[in-house]
């Protein structure tokens, strides 16, 4: 595996127990967590602050290897030379005991700073390119009534806490990915990958790939709900985009769209989805 020479360490901590859900692993929004300080301290021992950069645009991230409860794990970071977007971030987290790659993660900007050459520079980011999405943003202008007309399920209802929010008031990253994380069992139930059946089977609800797309973005005492709609089936995964809304105004805030699959809990591999999954998915996306 090609280590990133050029990067420097950005994040040195440990998986929580209380970080890991019911497949025994570490939760995607913890792993949004962890990328989110590895971006905000690359920013600030780089001097990358946002009025050099303008607003991040797009987080990419992929899941390579799970994380247990009392793994270690660090995240190192660096510009990407030659990356899909203006400036490329590239983070990669893995756990220094083993040596595994856990994930990685591309942060895209719209802006290329002068003295880019100067930062800590890769070339090969071919474990964190995108697989299952465009490296670009998702387009704006979805509405709630015109997703919904066209398959699409409310999944999660809920408000933004001052908790959940940075010191200026602005939702965190694991915010929005917790609310895809409590929307996205009702997702599954919607697309024909019921909790009975998973059970049943010994199966778990596993992501593999996330995009997240902020626009305006939500902030402490915002209401939000989430209208998740599918766009894709194959033998062993298929894909759903999630659309955060703030629910007083209806205004699209963000959207992550989100490779998933199930993953048999004891050999801890993907399995092939069932015929009936296959159907339900391209009843919901006929449209």
């Amino acid at each position: 595996m090609a280590r990133s020479t050029g990067a420097i360490e950005t994040v040195r901590s440990v998986v929580n127990t209380w970080e890991c859900d019911e497949n025994a692993h570490m939760n995607v929004q913890f792993y949004f967590a962890q990328f989110d300080t590895a971006g905000r301290r690359f920013a600030a021992e780089t001097g990358l602050s946002e009025a050099r950069t303008g607003p991040r645009l797009v987080r990419h991230v992929r899941y390579h290897k799970e994380m247990r409860a009392a793994e270690t794990l660090v995240v190192t970071s660096a510009v990407v030379d030659g990356g899909p977007h203006p400036l490329t971030v590239m983070h990669e987290m893995h756990d220094p005991v083993t040596g595994r790659l856990a994930a990685t993660a591309l942060d895209g900007f719209a802006v290329q700073p002068g003295g880019a050459s100067e930062l800590p520079t890769v070339i090969d980011f071919e474990t964190a390119a995108p697989r299952s999405f465009a490296a670009e943003p998702h387009p704006a202008g979805a509405t709630s009534e015109a997703l919904l007309a066209n398959g699409g399920s409310v999944t999660f209802r809920g408000a933004i806490h001052p908790r959940q929010a940075d010191v200026n008031g602005r939702a965190l990253d694991q915010t929005y990915i917790s609310c895809v994380t409590d929307g996205a069992p009702h997702a599954w139930e919607h697309g024909g990958l019921k909790a009975r059946w998973l059970a049943e089977q010994g199966f778990g609800r596993v992501a593999i790939e996330m995009k997240l797309t902020v626009f305006d973005g939500l902030a402490a005492g915002d209401l939000v709900h989430m209208v998740t709609v599918f766009t894709g089936v194959s033998r062993k995964t298929f894909t759903f985009t999630h659309y955060l809304f703030e629910s007083r105004t209806n205004r699209l805030a963000a959207v992550t769209e989100t490779a998933g699959l199930a993953m048999d809990l004891s050999t801890r591999k993907a399995v092939e989805l069932p015929a009936f999954v296959h159907e339900r998915i391209a009843e919901l996306t006929k449209g």
